[in-house]
């Protein structure tokens, strides 16, 4: 970024001021990781996928140090999750570490909706941002596909029979779009008379919480990815509840063409930071219906590649670094020798209470309302994961001093420090002091513990979860949800990971429940058995795997001219 100087403007406006004229070609940037040139496919000049075969070469490396960042409850003032991590690595490099980002793969969903991208903002982003926040290198038209595909061979293995005795009725496996769209949430499908298939209920679900991205963003290989697929439990057969059976991918020979379709979707994707960082953009389950990580190659990969590795985990710590602790550290035998807590005091206010339009005033009691949501999660990780932490003060201009420190002296008394951040104004040098303290914690010896142990029940590890991170005073069980443990627990399947479905704005399942809510209780609705995945999906609240557009959906203010620039993307 020599010579630009930097100003105030959108997301897409910066990084159209760097991309392309002022952007490193990728070969560069895989120079900089140390990929050797015969392992990189390229996808034009500026991205490309690495071959896992690289991966394979660099087993007997040493693993970086790995620092995970995550965040308060999100609200609608924003905290800046992403462009904190992009801009904590661009300070690293400032200060002459070798390290490489790790981060999902946006949804086209909330791009055209009204969450936007996930490529970071201001001066803290990856480029090229129009393709990594649209269809990019096309990794999620590859599960998607996979996805339909086995979804296509249930129904016609029943039209053409039905050798596996599957009941229409019991079949769990949706098809998906990589889109917002509610009106498929619910579908009859097979209409038209006996030539056209076999009239049941269906439906879709969004993408990114296909089990399908659960399962590429936790394979370590080709192998382990088809075993994966293989296993995936599509439905039941026909009998009473005690007497069914669960029906397999590999049952229908379906998981070797799944596996064919993602074998390309499986490399990780290489891009650059604004300042030139390579970075790994690959997978992107949400966090708030899925495990809300990128995959285990990319971060593997960066671990073999760099001495300081940033990544983050969707949402709230609540949500996504407790199932990056829980499954993802779980799967991967890796641990994060850092951990970055991101907010706002703006969004701090937000949490005691004040009204959006109100946030850019001094409030001193509001902010001591909401400061409980921070330190909840900052004791969560100290405490429960036994992480060393640091917290990440996003800034905005009409902070004051005042609230500044306030938030900085209760952080000090839980023995956390706390730095400001400006990298979205300043980019890499706006992190210096977050990136220091990082690189601190580091050195500092961790004793990181799961929140469960995976060999306790079922409803032991939903408590564990639910009493430890949320503070929930107990939990209660549907019946639906009871019936669905008992039968994973007569499968043999009950030993593994949870993976909670939980709103994603409060601690509890009531997004209303804002900052650290006491004396509530956890209500499971439903618990499905993602077996291809390797996780336990247990529902709270009101789930949706298919989101809706709102009111003025973001898609209506996104263009394109006649010389192929995007605009209005954010």
């Amino acid at each position: 970024m020599a010579g630009i100087k930097k100003f105030s403007g959108s997301d897409i406006e910066i990084a159209q001021a760097v991309y392309p004229e002022h952007a490193l070609h990728i070969k560069d940037i895989a120079g900089k990781a140390g990929i050797d040139e015969k392992y990189i496919e390229y996808y034009g000049n500026y991205k490309a996928k690495v071959d896992y075969n690289f991966l394979q070469k660099k087993q007997d490396k040493k693993d970086g140090k790995l620092i995970l960042v995550t965040a308060i409850n999100p609200t609608p003032a924003g905290e800046g999750k992403t462009t904190t991590t992009v801009g904590v690595a661009d300070s690293l490099s400032l200060i002459g570490k070798k390290v490489i980002v790790a981060l999902r793969e946006p949804s086209l969903g909330p791009v055209f909706g009204v969450k936007g991208g996930a490529a970071g903002g201001g001066w803290a982003q990856v480029i090229p941002m129009e393709d990594i926040n649209l269809h990019f290198t096309g990794d999620f038209h590859a599960i998607g596909a996979a996805n339909n595909l086995l979804a296509a061979m249930i129904d016609n293995h029943i039209f053409q029979g039905n050798k596996l005795n599957i009941d229409p009725r019991k079949i769990i496996w949706r098809r998906c779009m990589d889109m917002n769209d509610r009106q498929l949430r619910f579908v009859t499908d097979g209409l038209g008379g006996r030539i056209n298939g076999c009239p049941r209920e269906d439906g879709f679900d969004i993408t990114v919480a296909s089990e399908i991205m659960a399962i590429l963003c936790l394979a370590d290989g080709i192998e382990d990815l088809k075993k994966r697929l293989s296993r995936i439990i599509i439905g039941y057969t026909y009998g009473k509840q005690t007497d069914e059976k669960p029906v397999t991918a590999e049952q229908l020979n379906a998981h070797g063409a799944m596996a064919a379709l993602l074998k390309d979707a499986l490399k990780p994707n290489l891009v650059q930071t604004l300042e030139g960082t390579p970075t790994f953009i690959h997978g992107g389950p949400f966090a708030n219906i899925a495990h809300g990580c990128n995959s285990i190659m990319a971060t593997r990969l960066a671990l073999k590649c760099a001495d300081y590795v940033v990544t983050e985990a969707g949402f709230g710590a609540d949500l996504g670094a407790e199932k990056f602790l829980d499954i993802k550290c779980r799967f991967a035998g890796i641990k994060p020798s850092a951990v970055i807590i991101v907010a706002t005091v703006r969004a701090l206010k937000s949490h005691g209470g004040v009204k959006k339009g109100d946030l850019e005033n001094e409030n001193l009691s509001a902010l001591s309302a909401g400061l409980p949501n921070l330190l909840q999660h900052v004791e969560n990780i100290t405490q429960v994961y036994k992480l060393p932490a640091v917290v990440a003060i996003n800034a905005f201009p009409k902070d004051t001093k005042a609230e500044l420190e306030l938030v900085e002296k209760k952080c000090r008394e839980l023995n956390v420090n706390v730095a400001v951040s400006e990298v979205w104004a300043k980019g890499g040098e706006g992190g210096v002091k977050l990136a220091e303290e990082a690189v601190r914690l580091c050195e500092q010896s961790n004793n990181f513990e799961y929140s469960y142990d995976v060999n306790l029940s079922i409803n032991e590890k939903i408590e564990a979860i639910a009493k430890k991170i949320y503070r929930s005073s107990g939990v209660v069980f549907s019946r639906d949800a009871n019936k669905k443990i008992e039968q994973i627990e007569k499968m043999g399947l009950d030993k593994l990971p949870i993976c909670m479905a939980k709103t994603q704005y409060s601690f509890s399942d009531d997004p209303s429940l804002l900052g650290a809510p006491r004396d509530w209780r956890l209500t499971v609705k439903d618990v499905k058995i993602s077996a291809g995945a390797g996780f336990i999906v247990v529902y709270t609240g009101e789930i949706m795997t298919m989101p809706g557009l709102p009111a003025v959906p973001s898609a209506e203010k996104i263009d394109v001219d006649s010389t192929g620039k995007i605009s209005g993307l954010f």
